[in-house]
């Protein structure tokens, strides 16, 4: 057998370099990095020895990278992914959150920490944590219940079965999500003989499980046996590529479709059976066909809670859900019939096996009348002395957005108000992540969304709130040469939640900075976007957001556009009930009284 020695961290970037996907293209498309004593040495030294191959990208925080990491993925429907390398201590801690992100939107991203020395000579070494019952605890094992696979690297020769095991994790279909290899800094630099083979290129194809036989029939019969039914399409479509699948499926049997909000952009938003998005930040008619239906056919669906209303949408007492999802877990959920298989080769099976069949068209009229709703609330102020809301704030974006145009978003107001507003016209055209709903996920994620698809717009809408939680990625882009479009609603704190502070009967209290305890806060976003190199304005009005956004486009460099917007409204209809749990008692006459109605709520859903 043929060997070639290396150090541990040498064989790992070799070996990643080497795992291709079915297109042609490196898996791991990229590095980031930012090197502290826990990985420069070993890793450090091994990506410059590859840089030609290998690229290593410097972010300014460990967090966000990985957020860029994520999001390069989400774009590309998992079909490639990226790597993150920081130091021990609080650089690999800085990636937990991240690698939480990851896990609930069950996206795929390689987290390599630095970690102690595997030897123990100079423990403690600088930023190790000491645990006084269990000599192998470090920081990284705050990554074990956040990954879906784990392991850390404590021998060279570990990587030849660790470094597989990471791969066939991140492609798998049902078990994708992140990897973490812990990699003792010591071992990093540590020679083997590794065989010459290991380094050979592989291919990993996207496994596509066919269905069940009995599962399958149970499945054909739930659809013969309902007269009404919905599809609630999720991210698994998107993932699948199955677009094309579920608008075929949709089309031949006539049945509506309701999107999540990690399945947006599914379906053209002016699709006949494109009933919207669905759920507690929902269209009217999404959730009244949601209501009525006696099947709810979730693909590629977690059922999250703002998708059902808290289980409390799908009201037809006869009603059964059927789940076609590749991961068990999610297609058992709730006492579904369960289908696993990959969804568009379940949405082609079942419609094969349908034949013909179709079920009662849809009531169009539900469809327009929502829709003339969202546009009033969209459309351009009358009164330009006001305030501009959120809602008028997409409408702008809406009107400036061609058809290769990205609109992303994660936390605050604008995921629930885009999720009902936004018309989404391509698949991908609509980047949310709201798994986690993780603040500061945006300006990092839209780099990751040009750097997988350059040729894209791509439009970051951030509140205020979220900017300040992490905003450094920003001064990355510039440096890359990545255009993006910030545009920043600055309702001076956090309105979204000061909102449902209010709903739940409690004073407005810590969110909004004019109802905390500091002294008057007053942020010159621009000129903050202006000290990273991007080019920034504060506009007043909706028509000069759009002359903005307008000269975005047109130009070649980042651009940051900040509006003042007023925190107390939101769309006047649409949306579900949310349960967030109200005391029992309080001195407040207005939490006992909402506390009334959401026992009331609570007994419906019962």
């Amino acid at each position: 057998m043929k060997t070639v020695r290396l150090t541990a961290a040498q064989a790992m970037v070799r070996y990643l370099a080497a795992q291709m996907n079915e297109h042609g293209e490196t898996y791991i498309a990229g590095v980031w990095a930012i090197f502290g004593h826990g990985n420069v040495a070993g890793i450090g030294e091994a990506l410059y020895g590859i840089k030609d191959e290998l690229p290593t990208y410097r972010g300014q925080n460990e967090q966000s990278m990985a957020h860029a990491a994520i999001a390069y993925s989400k774009q590309l429907r998992r079909r490639r992914a990226m790597a993150v390398t920081s130091s021990i201590g609080p650089g690999a801690t800085n990636m937990v959150t991240a690698a939480a992100l990851a896990h609930v939107n069950r996206l795929p991203v390689l987290l390599i920490p630095g970690d102690v020395f595997a030897n123990r000579g100079p423990d403690p070494v600088l930023q190790q944590i000491e645990d006084f019952g269990d000599g192998t605890m470090t920081v990284n094992d705050c990554f074990r219940p956040v990954s879906r696979y784990f392991d850390r690297i404590v021998r060279p020769e570990q990587l030849l079965t660790a470094l597989p095991r990471a791969m066939r994790t991140m492609t798998d279909p049902a078990d994708c999500g992140p990897v973490t290899l812990a990699f003792c800094q010591d071992v990093q630099a540590e020679a083997y003989d590794y065989p010459e083979s290991f380094f050979e290129k592989r291919v990993w194809r996207q496994r596509r499980p066919e269905p069940d036989a009995t599962e399958f029939d149970n499945a054909l019969a739930a659809l013969k046996a309902a007269k009404n039914p919905v599809i609630v399409a999720g991210g698994g479509v998107h993932f699948s590529g199955a677009t094309g699948a579920l608008k075929a499926f949709a089309e031949k049997h006539s049945i509506p479709v309701v999107e999540t909000q990690a399945g947006k952009s599914a379906l053209a938003w002016d699709h006949d059976l494109n009933f919207g998005p669905v759920g507690v930040t929902g269209a009217e008619c999404a959730n009244i066909v949601s209501e009525k239906a006696d099947l709810v056919f979730g693909v590629g669906t977690r059922f999250q809670d703002f998708t059902t209303g808290s289980w409390a949408l799908f009201k037809n007492p006869n009603r059964k859900i059927l789940a076609l999802n590749v991961q068990p877990y999610d297609s058992a959920k709730h006492g579904a019939i369960g289908l696993t298989a990959d969804a568009k080769i379940g949405l082609e099976k079942l419609s094969e096996a349908l034949g013909d069949h179709r079920f009662a068209s849809p009531d169009a009229k539900l469809k327009a009348s929502w829709f003339q709703k969202a546009d009033s609330f969209t459309n351009p102020p009358g009164d330009a002395n006001s305030l501009p809301t959120d809602m008028q704030v997409i409408g702008a974006v809406q009107r400036a957005s061609r058809d290769n145009t990205v609109v992303m978003c994660a936390a605050g107001t604008m995921p629930g108000e885009l999720h009902q507003l936004w018309k989404s016209k391509l698949p991908l055209s609509y980047h949310m992540e709201y798994g986690f709903s993780c603040m500061g996920y945006e300006v990092a994620g839209g780099l990751g969304i040009k750097m997988a698809e350059p040729d894209r717009d791509v439009i970051v809408m951030v509140g205020d709130g979220s900017y300040m939680m992490m905003n450094s990625e920003l001064a990355t882009a510039v440096a890359m040469g990545m255009k993006i479009t910030l545009v920043i609603t600055d309702n001076r704190g956090y309105g979204c939640i000061n909102r449902l502070q209010m709903g739940t009967g409690g004073a407005e209290f810590n969110n909004l900075y004019a109802h905390t305890n500091v002294n008057p806060i007053a942020i010159d976003f621009a000129a903050h976007a202006g000290a990273m190199g991007a080019d920034a304005k504060k506009v007043s009005t909706i028509a000069e957001l759009e002359t903005a956004l307008d000269a975005a486009r047109a130009s070649a460099r980042t651009t940051v556009i900040v509006i003042d917007t007023d925190p107390y409204p939101t769309p006047e209809a649409g949306g579900y009930w949310w349960d967030v749990a109200v005391p029992e008692v309080s001195k407040r006459q207005e939490v006992s009284d909402a506390r009334t109605r959401y026992e009331s709520a609570l007994k419906e859903r019962q």
